[in-house]
């Protein structure tokens, strides 16, 4: 099942932390951003960032932003010049939950995941979803219940998401 990768969410805000200012860029107000998107150009799309941290967010727009290798360059507006640009450094990148495009039939945000319960196809209730990652043939739901199970993302294990319902329905013994 394909999907579409994006990073740890504040549930209070709906924001999603897509990215951390790691060090000013130049002299006239740039940042270098290390992007926690699956691709580095997935904060090129959003034309305003929240940068902060948990709790104390300010909304900045982006005046030009550009792929620079693994990272993201950006001019900030408010930001004038390379003292002003140190200050954000360490702090986040999110974006608002709500300024996502719709995922495909069949995508889900990694986001919309955690948190969701997960139960097998007996009714079994195997725990709930607190991370994803990526290895090479798959992603991988991470289930904490009574204990830790990794259950690969695959049609053949993965029988419904259901986002709203808060629930993902598997096919996966729990002696597994």
């Amino acid at each position: 099942m394909p999907k579409k990768q994006l990073p740890e969410q504040s549930v209070a805000e709906r924001l999603v932390v897509m990215g951390r200012v790691v060090a000013p860029y130049g002299v006239n107000g740039w940042v270098k951003v290390q992007p926690f998107t699956q691709e580095s150009r997935g904060l090129l799309d959003y034309s305003s960032w929240q940068v902060g941290r948990e709790g104390a967010w300010q909304l900045r727009t982006v005046e030009s932003a550009k792929v620079h290798g693994a990272a993201v360059v950006a001019k900030l507006a408010g930001i004038a010049d390379r003292d002003q640009a140190a200050v954000l450094q360490g702090m986040r990148v999110a974006i608002s939950r709500d300024q996502f495009p719709a995922a495909a039939s069949g995508e889900f945000y990694w986001t919309d995941l955690i948190g969701l319960r997960v139960v097998n196809t007996s009714g079994f209730e195997l725990g709930t979803v607190s991370r994803v990652f990526e290895t090479g043939a798959n992603d991988v739901l991470v289930v904490d219940g009574e204990r830790e199970r990794l259950l690969p993302f695959i049609e053949t294990v993965i029988r419904q998401v259901d986002i709203a319902g808060g629930r993902i329905t598997v096919d996966w013994e729990a002696d597994y």
